[in-house]
Formats: structure tokens, sequence, C-alpha cells
């Protein structure tokens, strides 16, 4: 088996579940709210329940306000109650293989499974290519650091 089906095999991702995560990602992408950098982004993350939640970048005159789509679909997910993740997927029309930034990747480590790994599907335009989440943030710091930390005496 190739390394691309191993990482989505051992996530529970088959090709037929890829193929709607990277359009629901798409879909989102066309609504983004990009009217300063005209750099549209959408993403959609599968939960550990199997749902699938979208989310757009939306940027704001006072830039360091704009929320990143992983983000917006992240946060979203979050409100519906969700707090594990399997997948995230990204979709930037201008510019195929765009990854997520790095505040982004924090917040993907934050809801990260306990076990096993997280996929990150990029949108390459003619193929979608899978990464083990680990790979985009390696010796991350998260939640389970905290947990195992020694309590204050």
């Amino acid at each position: 088996m190739s390394e691309r089906g191993t990482l989505l095999t051992d996530a529970g991702i088959d090709e037929p579940l890829v193929a709607r995560l990277m359009a629901a990602a798409r879909a989102a992408a066309a609504h983004a709210y990009a009217p300063y950098s005209h750099f549209p982004v959408g993403a959609a993350v599968l939960t550990a329940s199997g749902d699938i939640v979208s989310g757009v970048n939306i940027e704001n005159a006072s830039s360091g306000l704009t929320v990143c789509g992983e983000r917006v679909a992240i946060f979203t997910a979050a409100a519906m109650g969700h707090r594990e993740l399997r997948a995230v997927a990204v979709s930037a029309p201008r510019a195929a293989g765009t990854t997520p930034c790095g505040a982004c990747r924090q917040v993907i480590n934050e809801f990260k499974p306990g076990s096993g790994e997280l996929v990150v599907l990029i949108d390459h335009g003619d193929r979608i290519l899978p990464h083990a989440f680990s790979d985009l943030l390696p010796h991350a710091f998260g939640p389970r650091d905290l947990e195992r930390a020694a309590p204050l005496t």
C-alpha cells in the first residue's frame, strides 16, 4: 500500500470521503470574504463523529482581525459541540498547494485525535495530497502537555 493509502486507511478515511471533504472546501472557498487580499480560502473539517463542517477566510480592514478558513471551520465545529477532528481539507483556488498557516496549525493541534494521526488534505488542483498533521507541526505543544504537567504546589 502507498504512503497515501496507509495514512488515509489508518485514519479511517477512504477516497470517496477525501473527495467529499475537498468538494466541501472548494465550494466554501467561493464564499470567502477576501476583499483586500483577493486570496480566497475554503476549508472543511471532518469531526470524530463523521460530520463535515466548512469555513472560509474572513478578512477585515483591520488586518489583525482577519480569520483564516481553517480556523472558521474549526471554531464552527467547536460551537456545534465537536471536540476532536480526524481531517482538515484546505483549498486556495488562486494558489494550489497552500497549507495552513502557523496559527491554524496550532488551532488544529488543539483538536487533533488523542491517538492516531490527523490528516491534512491539500488541494493541488488536479490532485489532492494528504499530509500527516505531525509532519506539518512536529513536536507541537498542546492540551496533552498541560494534562501531564505536574500540579502546582
